[in-house]
């Protein structure tokens, strides 16, 4: 994952480079967890927290009303723009611009980004999850060599009736 973390943030800086509005940028997953965060000023795990929870509200009211599933949420304040997209499976990019950014220009941009973080993360994961089912295994004939050997030969109880005992016999005087 620190290769994707990195991917991303150098992402998040050339989208920063491309669209100079913007005041920060941050990618999180969808628990609210910052995955690489560009936020001079900003407190990254505060803004990714609420960005999650923000996410979960946007969704259900997208879903409520019949709009599918989630890909972006603007908010607009009076000193600028929070801008949040879908990263895909399980990610969003919250991009932090001033009152004067060409918001077409943010949407294009903000989309173009959470496909490329999303592909990023997307990866991670399923490298991740490859990683964790890919369990090194014994070869068959390993696991029958050691069953076999480390079995104990039960005894055959016929064995024992007809097996030669020593008889001993003593005679009273």
């Amino acid at each position: 994952m620190a290769a994707a973390q990195d991917g991303i943030l150098e992402e998040l800086r050339r989208l920063r480079a491309r669209v100079p509005q913007l005041t920060g940028a941050l990618a999180a997953d969808a628990d609210g967890l910052v995955l690489a965060q560009d936020t001079p000023g900003v407190d990254p795990e505060t803004v990714a927290a609420l960005t999650g929870a923000t996410r979960a509200l946007a969704a259900q009211l997208a879903d409520e009303t019949g709009q599918g599933d989630l890909r972006e949420l603007l908010l607009r304040g009076v000193y600028g723009y929070v801008a949040t997209y879908a990263a895909g499976a399980g990610a969003v990019v919250t991009l932090l611009a001033q009152d004067r950014v060409n918001v077409g220009r943010l949407h294009l941009e903000g989309r173009r980004a959470g496909a490329r973080i999303g592909e990023l993360v997307d990866s991670a994961a399923a490298e991740h999850t490859q990683a964790i089912t890919k369990a090194p295994a014994k070869s068959a004939p390993a696991r029958a060599r050691a069953a076999r050997t480390s079995r104990a030969k039960p005894e055959d109880p016929r064995a024992a009736a007809t097996a030669p005992t020593a008889a001993r016999t003593t005679t009273e005087s």
